[in-house]
């Protein structure tokens, strides 16, 4: 009885470890970008928590795309399996760089049970100041320190083109000014609010 018992308590134990071992990332507002230390002012590297947190490692796809406010490309890239985006550049460090970056999984599993699908978008500027003994510095830093957004969260959405808004302005991905707002697309705003507007 007593040995019948004991194992009544063990399968419980066992099937909840079970159920929770199935989650291999973390969300997506869990998750985010700093800028490497090693930037300067021609070159950039991002890092992304998502390659570290998201498992199996090997099937995380990082889209990045870098504008100017204008929507010019700066660079782009898919890289897989990697945690940093680094690249040479000539953007003057005065202006402002729109980053984007997709990361999916379709092998890892959130705790929802939905596999990883988040969208990042954030601003970053050359950051001045002094030390102080008076030395100027200067680093690439983000302006909204934005968390990622679940796009699986608006899946009833038939066909998803993503846009953002920012200071009362629509742009698409790359950045581009919207003459005006896109009906019945997704929207994302600082990479924190999600709405949808209607036809």
């Amino acid at each position: 009885m007593m040995r019948r018992s004991f194992l009544c308590i063990l399968f419980p134990i066992g099937f909840s470890c079970l159920v929770k071992a199935q989650t291999t990332c973390l969300p997506c507002d869990q998750l985010g970008m700093t800028v490497n230390v090693g930037s300067d002012t021609n070159s950039l590297s991002i890092y992304h928590s998502g390659q570290y947190l998201t498992h199996p490692q090997e099937h995380n796809i990082f889209d990045w795309s870098f504008t100017d406010l204008t929507g010019n490309v700066i660079y782009q890239n898919t890289l897989v399996d990697n945690a940093f985006c680094n690249f040479s550049h000539n953007f003057p460090i005065s202006d402002t760089m729109n980053v984007i970056v997709y990361l999916t999984n379709d092998f890892a599993i959130l705790p929802n049970g939905n596999s990883i699908n988040c969208y990042f978008e954030d601003q970053i500027y050359w950051e001045t100041g002094l030390y102080p003994s008076g030395t100027p510095w200067g680093r690439w830093a983000f302006i909204h320190g934005n968390v990622g957004v679940d796009l699986n969260d608006m899946a009833y959405i038939e066909e998803i083109n993503p846009s953002y808004l920012h200071d009362n302005k629509f742009y698409d991905l790359l950045g581009r000014e919207l003459k005006e707002a896109p009906k019945g697309q997704l929207y994302i705003q600082n990479g924190k609010k999600i709405f949808r507007i209607d036809r």
